[in-house]
């Protein structure tokens, strides 16, 4: 079962139907925005380093308001949903491998941003993917915590990560709920934390994600 063309399709009519000046929970970051970033991610290698390297971030911030430019809002949720794009769309099965996740998060950065919402009721097996990418990449997602980190999933599973020789924090919930937890969305994620209450809080405030 694929589930990255599920979200992709899922996220462009979220788009579609909250219009170009909806908030996301990425700082400073409209749907627009989202949706150029997606697009530029896909499809144009030349400027997706910035993402994650600061020292190239301003090329990629030029692009992206150069793709918001070029399409508008609207070309930009068309050639999203129409992706997988560039490379990604290439390599059989590499939609799916690197995507679904990607697509997850910030489907959940609309969704979450707005007034009323509530968690959806994933697929087991998809469950089962993000736990999968939790325990692999919590070394990467946790490197910045400033205390341990004990991610207790309901149904089974524990993953330890964060910093050694600190006070711990139990964080528990859905598999789905502990990805958006490591990859930043603490304040919006639906766990329960327990623990020494100024580690929680320090927890909280940190940089998680890639």
């Amino acid at each position: 079962m694929t589930y990255a063309p599920a979200e992709r399709a899922a996220l462009s009519d979220l788009f579609a139907r909250l219009g170009p000046d909806s908030p996301t929970l990425c700082e400073g970051w409209t749907t627009f925005d989202l949706a150029a970033h997606l697009v530029l991610r896909e499809r144009r290698p030349d400027a997706a380093g910035g993402i994650a390297l600061a020292a190239l971030a301003g090329y990629t911030a030029k692009v992206q308001e150069s793709l918001k430019a070029k399409h508008g809002f609207e070309g930009l949720v068309e050639l999203v949903r129409s992706g997988p794009g560039g490379f990604y769309g290439l390599v059989p099965g590499l939609d799916e491998t690197v995507n679904t996740v990607e697509l997850f998060i910030h489907h959940e950065d609309v969704r979450r941003a707005q007034r009323v919402w509530e968690p959806r009721e994933l697929p087991s097996a998809l469950e089962e993917t993000f736990w999968r990418r939790v325990r692999a990449g919590r070394g990467l997602f946790l490197r910045k915590a400033p205390v341990g980190v004990v991610l207790h999933r309901i149904g089974g599973g524990v993953a330890l990560g964060g910093a050694k020789d600190a006070p711990r924090v139990e964080v528990t919930g859905p598999a789905s709920e502990l990805l958006l937890f490591c990859f930043g969305r603490q304040a919006h994620a639906r766990v329960d934390l327990s623990g020494d209450e100024a580690a929680v809080a320090r927890l909280m405030d940190a940089s998680l994600g890639v």
